[in-house]
């Protein structure tokens, strides 16, 4: 495979513990710096639920938080349910990057 057909998803929520999700969201530079492109998709995991103690329709505010931290740990690409609210978040981290502000 060409490398530049290779993305790496480490597969938050997939027969993971929270703790492993966590050690993954730790350790997103690392992975990110190994040179592909970091898939990530955490809207609405179970973790959220176990974390915060909040059901589906209210997972919201956290995956945002989580998305924006994974773009600033070095995620490419962004996989989400709710696609209008998380690029506005995403690009609002990045509109803050342009002015320094972060």
């Amino acid at each position: 495979v060409a490398h530049d057909r290779i993305v790496v998803d480490p597969g938050f929520g997939f027969g993971k513990t929270v703790s492993h999700n966590m050690q993954l969201l730790q350790g997103l530079s690392q992975l990110a710096a190994a040179g592909f492109p970091l898939v990530v998709g955490l809207s609405r995991k179970s973790m959220i639920g176990k974390l915060l103690g909040r059901e589906m329709e209210q997972r919201l505010p956290a995956g945002l938080a989580l998305a924006v931290m994974a773009v600033e740990r070095g995620a490419a690409i962004i996989r989400t349910h709710d696609v209008a609210a998380t690029a506005d978040a995403v690009a609002m981290w990045s509109a803050l990057q342009e002015f320094g502000e972060v």
